[in-house]
Order: C-alpha cells, then sequence, then structure tokens
C-alpha cells in the first residue's frame, strides 16, 4: 500500500509516517520510482506506535522495544518496563508540581478575593 493509504487506515498524517521513517521505527519499501510501498502490517505496526504515543511515551523511547512488541508480547519484552516505571515517575513528578502550583494559585485567588471591596449596592 501507498503512504496515503496507511496515512487514512491508521489516520497518521503521512508527515509523521516520513517522521517515522526517518526516525527508523517503520521501514516501507522503496519502488524504482522512488515510493514507499508499506505491508499490510504497517497498519498494526502504526498503530502500536499511536498506542505508546497515547501513553506519553517519545519515538526515542518507542523505537528501544519497537520491535520486541512487534513479535512478542509486550510482557516478554524486558526494555518495556524500565520505560513505563521511568514515565510513572516522571508523571508523578509533574503531578506533584502542578498540586503545588493550583494550591499557590487557590492561596492567591483567597487572598485577593479577602481585601477586595465589595461592590456598593444603593438598592435601587
Amino acid at each position: 500500500m501507498k503512504i496515503g493509504e496507511l496515512s487514512k487506515l491508521t489516520g497518521v498524517s503521512i508527515r509523521s509516517l516520513r517522521y517515522y521513517e526517518e526516525q527508523g521505527i517503520l521501514s516501507p519499501l522503496r519502488l524504482e520510482n522512488g515510493y514507499r510501498e508499506y505491508h499490510d502490517l504497517a497498519v498494526e505496526q502504526v498503530n502500536t506506535i499511536k498506542f505508546y504515543l497515547s501513553l506519553g511515551l517519545s519515538i526515542e523511547q518507542i523505537s528501544g522495544f519497537l520491535h520486541c512488541v512487534l513479535k512478542k508480547k509486550e510482557a516478554f519484552c524486558t526494555e518495556v518496563l524500565p520505560i513505563y516505571e521511568e514515565k510513572l515517575e516522571e508523571l508523578d513528578q509533574q503531578i506533584e508540581l502542578l498540586t503545588m502550583i493550583r494550591s499557590n494559585l487557590v492561596d492567591r485567588i483567597t487572598a485577593i478575593k479577602s481585601e477586595q471591596i465589595p461592590p456598593f449596592d444603593d438598592g435601587k
């Protein structure tokens, strides 16, 4: 299949598919005319890439284990678990930081509201 068809079947832009190829995680055949030709399994491969991107993983992280998960079950790929644990730790740190920022904003809003003079209501 051509790149446009793969794009339509997966919902991934042609630009992204070219980027995946550039990063070495998607490998089409090249025809004599230079066109890319994708195997039917490329749909599964691109959907797998999309899944890992939805977990917040980077292309670099995905490229470290993609070859394994496409051949075996994820649980049998020793490269996956450390990346998941690293990502979870990163998310926990971000959540902690965002919680602190949120708390500071709530405190500032409360302080500002307590110092404001209510608008005058003359009862009319």
